[in-house]
């Protein structure tokens, strides 16, 4: 069996420590120059699956490839792989050039050749002018680029990322999210990123693989996880979700007839999953979807009355809470605040909920 159907192909792969599974029965591909993110919380397993890929721990069962060659045999040191860790491992006796060329010491380049390849991945970086600069005068965000292009100056065919942003502040690690998606691009290479922040994989990634528990959840665009999760742990893992038991009355070829608590008889558009009358089910809507009106809408869309509980302004945006009857749990509802005075924030006043068909999302 070859891995030809993807870059990097992880085939039936089992990872067990003592009578512990930490991986179970892993099956995914990675395409050539694409940036794949395994996303879950702590304990999922996508940190064992990423060392794996690095050669530090070796699959109880299945196969890894990468280009179409078997790893099971291939040492770290000897695979076409880099890893940056959360920590940057910048040695802090070096300068910054002599931390990108580290990995270059046991190539004997000609010195002239080094340091234009130190020179091309300083400029990669947009940090021209740092090479004797010492560790200790760099910014976190600054280290975390030096690790980057000490990686990439090896020109591996795959780039693993353990949580690299995790050490910076907000505001910086939000920059270094754009910075490194240019980077990736401009290298073209296959990127691997670990992460248990929702928003940075779905900032970063063409693909995510969700993890819990040792096992690949869904897999797929970020549009398509955040759209249309195949589950509730998926909705409820990536972004904030409103969920309502219901119970199938009917379906057709365009759509299915749900009846939810809270919000009545519903007709979601779904032509995929197939379910049966009285099939209990549950239905899925983002607080971005829902909108508050004052009155009941007119132009025939979905909607149910309700009473605001109460409000917490963000600044671009507010966050609504509403109760409705049938329902055990405040629907939140978020929306861009709006400064024309159209809806008046008035705790304990009855509102309205309405939303589009397309908007629900059935899950079993």
């Amino acid at each position: 069996m070859s891995g030809n159907n993807g870059f990097i192909s992880i085939q039936n792969v089992d990872k067990y420590f003592g009578s512990f599974q930490a991986i179970n029965d892993v099956s995914m591909t990675v395409g050539h120059g694409e940036f794949f993110s395994l996303l879950g919380a702590s304990g999922c397993g996508k940190t064992t699956l990423l060392r794996m890929l690095a050669g530090f721990e070796n699959p109880s069962s299945g196969e890894i490839y990468i280009d179409g060659q078997p790893m099971s045999d291939v040492p770290p040191h000897m695979r076409p792989v880099n890893m940056v860790f959360q920590n940057y491992a910048i040695f802090p006796h070096l300068n910054v050039r002599d931390n990108i060329a580290y990995g270059l010491r046991k190539q004997k380049l000609p010195k002239a050749r080094r340091d234009d390849m130190v020179d091309e991945m300083l400029e990669l970086i947009k940090l021209p002018h740092y090479g004797n600069r010492k560790a200790n005068q760099l910014s976190g965000g600054q280290r975390q680029r030096i690790a980057l292009a000490r990686a990439l100056i090896l020109r591996p065919k795959v780039l693993l990322l353990d949580e690299p942003l995790g050490a910076l502040d907000k505001q910086l690690r939000e920059q270094m999210q754009l910075e490194l998606r240019a980077l990736q691009r401009t290298v073209g290479i296959t990127f691997v990123f670990v992460t248990h922040d929702q928003e940075e994989a779905l900032t970063l990634s063409d693909r995510i693989a969700v993890m819990s528990r040792g096992e690949v959840l869904q897999l797929d665009t970020p549009g398509g996880l955040y759209e249309r999760p195949q589950g509730r742990e998926v909705a409820s893992f990536i972004g904030t979700m409103n969920f309502f038991d219901g119970q199938v009355r009917g379906q057709t070829a365009e759509a299915i007839s749900v009846e939810a608590a809270g919000l009545g008889v519903l007709s979601i558009p779904e032509t995929k999953g197939r379910f049966v009358e009285g099939e209990s089910v549950q239905i899925a809507l983002r607080p971005e979807k829902l909108e508050l009106m004052d009155a009941a809408p007119t132009d025939g869309s979905e909607s149910t009355k309700g009473v605001l509980q109460n409000a917490a302004y963000l600044g671009e945006r507010s966050h609504y809470y509403v109760k409705v009857d049938g329902h055990e749990t405040p629907i939140a509802v978020s929306a861009q605040n709006r400064f024309d005075g159209s809806f008046a924030v008035e705790e304990g006043k009855p509102v309205w909920l309405t939303w589009r068909d397309e908007a629900a999302v059935v899950l079993r």
